[in-house]
């Protein structure tokens, strides 16, 4: 029997006052946290641990969403009670409006098998099996044909970048390698939410990269619901679009990482960032400003010269009538072609204009940044400008103080 309980149509999971108290006492311990107690308060009085204190929050469909904090924090107690692994005292989890927390075991097996796969912080590989047969283990619980979970496992397998490793056995991979495997299983069941427990956290620094990078160039073609637990700022910051931190089983803070950065919601939060890269964060969308343009179609010189004299600078970014990037002014070709009485632009637009892409990380910004005479012009996918990177923007993020986004 399913609980459908409204819900809105972009959000996958919606967690409704989700609470789990470990030990004996329970009831006793949930009337305490009700009234208000603390954490050890309740642990002095009942002997119960309270992992995680009616947690609410809501992940859309196709976003990952990473939950973070320190150890005991109540993390990966929260992402089990999301498919059942670990059992909730009280709350709702409703995955697209069913109430997982009162499915019958029949019913939990089915959202389990359709919509649940779950990657593991260690790989969890069978050693006396080969990487495809590792691939397809979870579809062979299922009991499907060998023929269709080997090729889905090998199509899994083509998606992780191991196609040609099927024969291997777990040892002979590099551990980013069989981390690859564990991802290309939950892959294989085609599952619509993937759960990631601390997943690359047992990688070395490099692998580890690796790992984001494939996860998240895997996203841009699978838009599945990702659920990622992780204890590195950094690693959340740059894979998710929303993070979720706690604290003693309570979520002190749930925002885009830019909001994470920019307005942390206590001093827990702040000492939290305090040691984060922000240039691994920040894009060049994140500290562009509003360039001051003129239209080649229609604008001439002495517009040229107005605008430049009105906003005080000495060239401006040339645009056509679909706003797409053409090239920057200089004031003193301005001036010549005054006074030579031209009426057109084009003779005197220079071309060579350094460009990013408004999801290029700061970091790869920085060098070219401080030495280009220009600021950087940057545009979107179809090369339309949409602002432009100052040197004072860059060092205004980098050193934590607001960044002034003007699209």
């Amino acid at each position: 029997m399913q609980h459908k309980v409204e819900s809105n149509a972009e959000t996958k999971i919606e967690v409704r006052g989700l609470t789990k108290i470990f030990g004996k006492r329970v009831n006793r311990a949930k009337e305490m946290l009700k009234a208000g107690k603390t954490k050890p308060e309740i642990l002095k009085a009942t002997g119960a641990t309270v992992g995680v204190d009616r947690a609410d929050f809501s992940i859309k469909t196709g976003e990952i969403f990473v939950i973070m904090g320190l150890s005991g924090s109540g993390k990966s107690t929260t992402l089990r009670m999301l498919n059942r692994l670990i059992e909730p005292t009280d709350g709702q989890v409703l995955i697209d409006g069913d109430d997982i927390a009162k499915l019958d075991k029949q019913a939990l097996r089915e959202v389990r098998r359709q919509k649940l796969s779950m990657v593991f912080q260690g790989f969890a590989l069978l050693p006396n099996r080969t990487v495809l047969q590792n691939a397809a283990f979870g579809l062979e619980i299922q009991g499907m044909e060998k023929d269709e979970r080997e090729m889905k496992a090998n199509k899994a397998l083509d998606l992780v970048g191991l196609n040609g490793f099927a024969d291997q056995y777990p040892d002979q991979l590099s551990g980013g390698m069989q981390q690859r495997v564990g991802l290309a299983r939950a892959l294989a069941s085609d599952a619509e939410i993937l759960l990631m427990d601390e997943a690359f956290s047992a990688l070395d620094p490099l692998n580890r990269r690796d790992m984001q990078d494939e996860l998240l160039d895997l996203q841009e073609d699978m838009q599945k619901t990702i659920v990622f637990i992780s204890h590195d700022l950094n690693e959340a910051l740059r894979i998710g679009d929303h993070i979720m931190i706690m604290k003693d089983g309570e979520i002190v803070q749930i925002g885009t990482p830019e909001e994470i950065l920019s307005q942390p919601a206590d001093d827990y939060v702040e000492k939290f960032i305090e040691g984060v890269d922000r240039s691994q964060v920040y894009t060049a969308a994140n500290v562009m400003i509003r360039a001051n343009t003129v239209n080649i179609d229609r604008d001439g010189p002495r517009l040229a010269a107005r605008r430049m004299r009105d906003n005080e600078i000495s060239s401006l970014y040339v645009v056509d009538t679909k706003r797409k990037l053409v090239g920057i002014l200089d004031a003193d070709d301005v001036r010549s072609a005054i006074d030579a009485g031209q009426k057109d632009l084009r003779s005197i637009v220079k071309s060579d204009v350094p460009t990013t892409k408004m999801d290029t990380p700061l970091a790869d910004l920085l060098d070219a940044v401080s030495t280009t005479p220009v600021p950087f012009a940057v545009v979107d996918d179809h090369d339309r400008l949409r602002g432009i990177i100052i040197r004072g923007a860059v060092l205004g993020a980098l050193s934590g103080q607001e960044v002034n986004v003007n699209v």
